[in-house]
């Protein structure tokens, strides 16, 4: 990103910039929230059409499920998790970051979303959405003895990223209901008070678009 924005700031000093990865017009609404998770279920449904709607409908099935007494112990045990499920958002959090980092990363020779598909459409636990959606979580992540939630140190870099996020790099990322996700706006009176809550920093969501600028067309 910063190549990028080297380009983006020093026009008259760069002629070109190589970036991987590089969403750096993510900033200030201008792209729409829902555009990352748009190409996400773009991705996954046209990898395969019955795989798409499964996704779509399994995030009501889930929230059925766990609403009921015994709910997020049968969804512990349906999806073999390390530690028992706190609450329904768990599950679900570990599936988006999923089917994104499977669309994200969609490249030869394993083409993970269609590798996530293939365990769904494949229903080799069963034909309900619930077990549908685990076997495409033993798809991608291969036979483990257990899934959703392992212990985890947390790294420098991932701690890292968290607070520049909440520091200077607010990405206004968000789902609506045009995707395969559940309806997931972004909220950034929320994200102020968390970022808040975690690190006593205050979000400047305009830092970006103010200090490297916004929106450049190249001719």
């Amino acid at each position: 990103m910063l190549a990028a924005w080297f380009r983006l700031k020093y026009p008259h000093v760069a002629l070109g910039a190589l970036a991987s990865s590089a969403p750096i017009l993510y900033f200030d609404d201008i792209t729409p929230q829902n555009g990352y998770y748009s190409v996400v279920t773009k991705d996954f449904r046209e990898a395969s059409e019955t795989c798409y709607e499964t996704i779509l409908n399994s995030w009501s099935q889930i929230d059925e499920v766990a609403s009921q007494p015994d709910g997020l112990a049968i969804l512990s045990n349906k999806f073999r998790t390390c530690r028992p499920l706190g609450d329904s958002y768990e599950l679900k959090g570990y599936l988006r970051l999923m089917y994104a980092h499977a669309a994200q990363y969609n490249h030869p020779p394993d083409y993970p979303v269609s590798m996530v598909c293939g365990g769904i459409d494949g229903a080799a636990f069963g034909n309900d959405i619930i077990s549908k959606i685990f076997a495409g979580v033993v798809a991608y992540k291969g036979n483990m003895s257990c899934y959703v939630n392992p212990p985890t140190n947390e790294t420098e870099t991932t701690v890292g990223w968290r607070w520049q996020r909440c520091s200077e790099m607010v990405i206004p990322i968000g789902t609506v209901n045009t995707t395969m996700f559940q309806p997931t706006p972004f909220n950034l009176s929320s994200f102020i008070d968390r970022c808040e809550s975690l690190y006593g920093v205050s979000p400047r969501p305009h830092w970006v678009t103010t200090y490297y600028g916004g929106y450049v067309s190249y001719y």
